[in-house]
């Protein structure tokens, strides 16, 4: 499914068979959350090699605003052709879109919409259903196993504004279920390590008290990770249901192993890619079009699939994310052949 979504978006920006020679910078938020490093960053500059004798000029600004604001003033500087922009922090990023615009170079928002500027292209996944999905996963298990404790909530980082997409998702399905929220926290940076020290501190509070903590939801998987070790370290038993998103090569062995419930498989493969094609049709000056427009801006959103124990061969294996091989480790062997994963 997500492959021939693929190949209907990529079609849709309709790149000449003519090559060029042109700069264009990749510019992602940070590096805790796997992905950037992992798949953003990888199919995207193969992508932009496929495509002709482009130079990609690439920055991680490791979740520093100020520091994403040097790297895009450096890359406008070197006379890059196209910015293509995952902001740090949405409302700071606007600067560095208003001085591509003074310069005359066009801005492809990646993954997470900057808050203001005029923007060229957006492609991303539809974040507040990302959330609902999540949370409904969450509830129904919940409701499965008649769980009569309470949920924590671990949201984003306060700065990125996909955050609070996926926070008002969640909470349109977890506010109306019934079940209590005992903590919400907004994690800096998407800090794993602040996600486990703020679930430490909840576990005191919260374990033992009015049928202890029966879910956490995790806006990502690393803050699920977090999560997860700040319970193991606690020798909570058993482990609350856990969800995330992003579908770590981690997360998806947390999920065999029944540590983590569910993780959110985003088409990171296709939205690198048809970030990669845009980017080059606009650094030649032709015309791009998306499947719908979000704030006057030509706009795609890919597909999101829940990924759980039963659909791991169907989906990210599937998909060739990970081969068998690099999910079934030793230390996962045993919960792999219970799972049917081979």
């Amino acid at each position: 499914m997500l492959a021939s979504a693929a190949l209907l978006l990529t079609g849709c920006v309709g790149i000449g068979a003519e090559t060029d020679s042109a700069k264009i910078a990749l510019l992602l938020p940070e590096s805790k959350t796997a992905r950037y490093e992992s798949f953003d960053r990888p199919f995207f500059e193969k992508r932009i090699s496929e495509l002709g004798d482009y130079e990609v000029l690439y920055s991680n600004a490791d979740q520093d605003a100020a520091k994403q604001q040097s790297q895009a003033e450096a890359a406008l500087a070197s006379g890059v052709s196209v910015l293509v922009l995952d902001p740090v922090d949405s409302a700071a990023a606007v600067s560095i879109v208003t001085a591509a615009n003074a310069q005359g170079v066009p801005v492809v928002s990646y993954d997470r919409l900057v808050g203001g500027g005029r923007l060229d292209f957006y492609v991303s996944f539809d974040n507040e259903r990302v959330g609902q999905l999540q949370g409904t996963a969450l509830i129904d298990k919940l409701d499965a196993d008649k769980a009569s404790g309470g949920i924590l909530v671990l949201n984003g980082s306060p700065t990125d504004g996909n955050a609070l997409l996926f926070k008002e998702g969640a909470h349109s399905v977890i506010d109306p279920s019934g079940y209590r929220i005992l903590a919400e926290f907004d994690t800096p940076d998407w800090s794993p390590d602040k996600a486990q020290e703020w679930v430490a501190g909840q576990i005191t509070q919260f374990a033992l008290k009015n049928g202890g903590i029966s879910g956490v939801y995790a806006a990502n998987d690393g803050t699920a990770g977090g999560a997860i070790a700040a319970l193991k370290a606690a020798n909570v038993s058993p482990l609350p249901i856990v969800i995330g998103q992003d579908a770590e090569l981690a997360a998806i062995q947390r999920i065999v192993a029944g540590d983590q419930y569910m993780t959110i498989y985003k088409a990171m493969r296709a939205q690198a890619e048809l970030a990669a094609e845009v980017a080059v049709a606009l650094a030649k000056g032709e015309p791009v079009t998306g499947e719908t427009e979000m704030n006057g801006t030509p706009t795609t959103l890919l597909p999101i699939v829940v990924v759980t124990a039963e659909n791991i061969m169907d989906t990210v294996v599937a998909d060739g994310l990970y081969t068998v091989a690099e999910i079934c480790t030793p230390e996962y062997a045993q919960a792999c052949a219970a799972a049917g994963i081979k």
